[in-house]
C-alpha cells in the first residue's frame, strides 16, 4: 500500500522568487552578476519566466491546480530603483496581483528579501555595512503600508545561510567574496535586520487594526546522516557544519540569542523574533552523502526522512508552527519530480510536529541562479522561446494530491508504481 493522507487542515502551496520568475532589465545583483558571465547556460533573469507580464495567466493556471496558499517575493530593486524612490506603479501592479490571488481562494505569503539586492543598496556595502538596514527597514515600511491590509504573513529573509554563504565564503554568487570573516558578519547584519522588520511589521499592521500578523525567516536546514558514521571525526565535524550554517543563524533570528562569530548589532534581548519557522529542505548535504544513495541533476542527495529530522531540530530551538517553505528537486525526469513530492509528503504525513504548510518549489520553470534556466524545478514547463506554460504531469500529481488530501492508492499504481 503506498497511499496516505495529509495532515488534518494542513495547507499546501507553490513558492517563487521574483528574480527567478519575473525578468525585466532591473537594476541588481544578479543582472550585474549574469554580465560578468557568471551564468552557466548564459541565460539572464532579464528573461526568467515573464511572469510579470504574464501575471494574471499564471495565477489563474495556480488556481487551476488549487493550490491553497503561494509563496512569492517582492523584487526590491523594481518598487525602489533609486534610494528613496519608490515606484508606485510597480507597487500597484503587485497589489492587483496579490487582490487577483485572494479572490481565487489562494492566502499570500510575502518574502521581502530572496537573495537580490538593488546596486545602489549593494554600493553602499550591501549586508556587510550594519548602517545600512536603515535602508531595508524603509523598503520594509513602504511595502507593509502598501499591502498590510492584504497581506497577514511575511518573510523578512529567505536564507541569509544560503546567501552568506554561496556570496561570501564560496564566491560562487554575487558579490563573489570568499571570507569567512565577511560570512559572518553578513549573517550579523541580516539577523539585527530580520529583529528589527519583526517588531516593525506587527507594530505597522496592529496601527492597522489587525492582530493577525505572522512575521517569520525562511532558513534552509540539510540533513547529515552520512556514510562516514564509524570514523570518530565525523560526528564532530558534522556537528560544526550545522552550528555554522543553520543552528547559530538560527537562534539569533528566532530568539535573540547570539554566539561568536555572530554580533548582535540589533542589541536584542533573548526573546522570541518569530511566529512560525519556515524551512527549507531539499536533502543531504554532498559531503556527507551515503554510499551509493540517488542523485539527480542537483549535487544534494534527495533524503526524505531528513525534512522531519530538520523540522525536529528547529522545533527543539523555538517550539513553533512550521512552514515547509522551499522543498523541489531539479530535473528533467518528471518522474523522479512525483516521487520526490510522494515520498517528501509521505514522510510529514506521519510526523507529529506542527508542520502547517507544504510549499513546492517551484511552481514553474525559470531562472535558477548560477545555474540559470536549464535548471529544471517547476511544475509547470515553460518553453524558452515563447514563454508558453504547460502543466506537468507532477503538476497534475500535486492537484490530484491536493484535491485527494493526500495519495490514493489508484494514485499510487498511476503516478508512483508505473514509473518504476
Amino acid at each position: 500500500m503506498g497511499a496516505f493522507e495529509l495532515r488534518p487542515n494542513m495547507l499546501l502551496g507553490v513558492s517563487s522568487s521574483a528574480t527567478q520568475v519575473e525578468g525585466g532589465e532591473l537594476d541588481h545583483t544578479w543582472t550585474d552578476w549574469c554580465r560578468k558571465g557568471n551564468i552557466k547556460d548564459g541565460s539572464s533573469p532579464a528573461v526568467a519566466a515573464g511572469h510579470w507580464e504574464r501575471w494574471y495567466e499564471d495565477a489563474l493556471l495556480m488556481r487551476s491546480l488549487g493550490v491553497h496558499t503561494c509563496r512569492f517575493s517582492v523584487q526590491w530593486a523594481r518598487v525602489e530603483p533609486r534610494e528613496g524612490e519608490f515606484d508606485q506603479e510597480a507597487i500597484r501592479h503587485i497589489k492587483e496581483e496579490v487582490m487577483l490571488l485572494l479572490g481565487l481562494g489562494i492566502q499570500p505569503l510575502v518574502t521581502l528579501h530572496h537573495f537580490t539586492n538593488p546596486m545602489w543598496f549593494e554600493e553602499k556595502g550591501g549586508w556587510e555595512n550594519p548602517d545600512n538596514i536603515k535602508f531595508f527597514l524603509g523598503y520594509v515600511e513602504k511595502m507593509v503600508r502598501e499591502l498590510g491590509h492584504l497581506v497577514s504573513e511575511y518573510i523578512t529573509i529567505n536564507e541569509p545561510n544560503v546567501y552568506a554563504a554561496e556570496g561570501y565564503y564560496f564566491g560562487n554568487w554575487p558579490p563573489g567574496k570568499k571570507s569567512l570573516k565577511d560570512a559572518g558578519q553578513v549573517l550579523s547584519v541580516m539577523a539585527a535586520a530580520h529583529i528589527r522588520s519583526y517588531r516593525l511589521i506587527h507594530n505597522l499592521r496592529r496601527g492597522l487594526g489587525f492582530s493577525d500578523t505572522r512575521v517569520g525567516f525562511a532558513i534552509q536546514f540539510r540533513a547529515s546522516e552520512g556514510k562516514n558514521t564509524i570514523n570518530p571525526l565525523y560526528l564532530p565535524s558534522v556537528l560544526r557544519s550545522e552550528k555554522l550554517f543553520q543552528s547559530a543563524i538560527t537562534e539569533a533570528m528566532a530568539m535573540g540569542k547570539f554566539t561568536k562569530p555572530l554580533k548582535n548589532y540589533a542589541r536584542a534581548r533573548q526573546r522570541r523574533y518569530c511566529d512560525f519557522h519556515g524551512l527549507s529542505y531539499y536533502g543531504q548535504i554532498e559531503s556527507h552523502s551515503r554510499k551509493g544513495a540517488a542523485k539527480h541533476d542537483q549535487t544534494w542527495e534527495p533524503y526524505p526522512q531528513g525534512i522531519v529530522k530538520c523540522a525536529q531540530m528547529l522545533n527543539d530551538i523555538c517550539p513553533l508552527p512550521i512552514y515547509i517553505t522551499e522543498n523541489g528537486v531539479f530535473t528533467n525526469d518528471d518522474g523522479i519530480r512525483i516521487r520526490f513530492i510522494y515520498e517528501h509528503l509521505n514522510e510529514i504525513s506521519r510526523c507529529s510536529l506542527p508542520l502547517e504548510r507544504y510549499y513546492y518549489r517551484s511552481f514553474m520553470d525559470g531562472f535558477e541562479w548560477t545555474e540559470g534556466s536549464s535548471a529544471r524545478y517547476g511544475l509547470v514547463s515553460v518553453d524558452p522561446g515563447t514563454q508558453e506554460r504547460s502543466i506537468k504531469r507532477s503538476g497534475e500529481f500535486y492537484s490530484k494530491l491536493i484535491e485527494n488530501r493526500g495519495v490514493t492508492q489508484e494514485m499510487f499504481d498511476e503516478y508512483i508504481a508505473a514509473g518504476d
